[in-house]
Order: C-alpha cells, then sequence, then structure tokens
C-alpha cells in the first residue's frame, strides 16, 4: 500500500468486489477507477463510506453515483483515449474525473451552481487540465465545442433530449439512464445520421434538473 494514499487499497477492493467481478471488462477503465480517490469527493464524515456499494448523497438532493454505475457508463462509451466528452450534470465531479483519465478531454455542465464550483475546485486541484466547466441548463448541452465524440447524462429525463443528437458527432455514443419512475440505461448510436436506441439495465437515478 501506498503510504501516501491510505485509500489505494480499499480502491482496490472495491475494483476487484464492485466492478471486476460483475463484467466490467475495459482495462482503461479499470485502471481509472483504481486511480481516481472518491473520497477526496464526498464530504469527510462519509469518507470511511466512499468505497462502498453504493451512491452518497452530496447536497442540493444530489449523489455520487454507485461506483459499480460510474464505470458501467464509462464503459458503454467505448472511450480509447482520443475522444471529446460532453458529460451533463457535473455533480461531484467523481465521474468527470473518471472520464477525464480516459477521455482526450471532457465538457461538463451542472446547473446547481454551488456544486459546480465545488467539483471544479476539487478537479483543478486534482491538476487535471482536460476538463472544460460550464454552468448551465444540460438540456441545451455545450454548443460552442460541438459536435462531441460522446454524450454522457448522469441524472435521468424521463426522455432523451432529442436536441443534443445534433451535438453527436457521426459515429459518436451517447449513454443516458431514461425514465420516470422506471428507469433504463439507455445507449444511443448515431450512424449515417439516425439514431440507434440500445435499451440496458434498470437503475435508479436524481431527476435530470
Amino acid at each position: 500500500m501506498n503510504i501516501t494514499d491510505p485509500y489505494e487499497t480499499l480502491r482496490e477492493w472495491m475494483v476487484e468486489t464492485q466492478i471486476h467481478s460483475r463484467g466490467i471488462r475495459d482495462p482503461r477503465v479499470l485502471a481509472a477507477m483504481r486511480k481516481v480517490p472518491r473520497h477526496e469527493f464526498v464530504s469527510f464524515s462519509q469518507g470511511s463510506s466512499s468505497y462502498s456499494d453504493g451512491p452518497l448523497p452530496i447536497g442540493k438532493g444530489q449523489t455520487i453515483s454507485q461506483p459499480y454505475i460510474v464505470a458501467y457508463m464509462t464503459e458503454l462509451l467505448e472511450l480509447r483515449g482520443v475522444e471529446t466528452v460532453l458529460e451533463l450534470g457535473t455533480g461531484c465531479g467523481y465521474q468527470t474525473a473518471v472520464l477525464a483519465e480516459i477521455a482526450a478531454h471532457v465538457y461538463t455542465v451542472e446547473v446547481i451552481e454551488v456544486l459546480a464550483l465545488d467539483a471544479e475546485a476539487i478537479l483543478k486541484r486534482m491538476r487535471y487540465d482536460n476538463i472544460s466547466y460550464k454552468i448551465g441548463n444540460g438540456r441545451n448541452g455545450w454548443e460552442e465545442y460541438a459536435p462531441y465524440d460522446r454524450i454522457m447524462l448522469t441524472a435521468a429525463p424521463s426522455q432523451f433530449p432529442k436536441n443534443l443528437f445534433d451535438q453527436l458527432l457521426e459515429g459518436g455514443i451517447a449513454v443516458a439512464p431514461v425514465g420516470d419512475y422506471f428507469q433504463r440505461m439507455v445507449r444511443y448510436r448515431k450512424e449515417k445520421g439516425k439514431i440507434k436506441e440500445e435499451t440496458l439495465i434498470g437503475v435508479s437515478f436524481v431527476p435530470f434538473v
């Protein structure tokens, strides 16, 4: 164990028991989950629970997602390290950091100002220089830097905002939890100008604000 990082063993345990054991195989995703310090994105009082198998509250009615779900959604994007990713819903910044470990650049948007500013401060302190930040309505995406290779929504709309497909490159992938009371993870692929939809596992996310 790295004595300067006492949580390293907990992260390794998290990856082996919660993520790899459930079928996540992308080595880039597993490496990112082993590296990013989840405890940095929750309150000090939650530090001992930061690698537990479940979501945790981060304030303002929002949560940090279960580690497996973070890894699962990241793997669904099929990142190879050269992509630009639009993340809608920065939250506490944990998913942002995982994406930034793999993608070339992450453009992240958060509507709740206090969460956006806190996440940006943490991520800058951790020296991520491939993230751009915006406070705003995620339903509008971020047209200035569009189109993107990948799009991820980290909260659940009742239906995927169709206007966001205009900000997705041809051949790109978008991933989102979709639904009201009953939600499913959905992966979208843009092929020849058309959107192909793949409905996956059942999930439970906070609503897309």
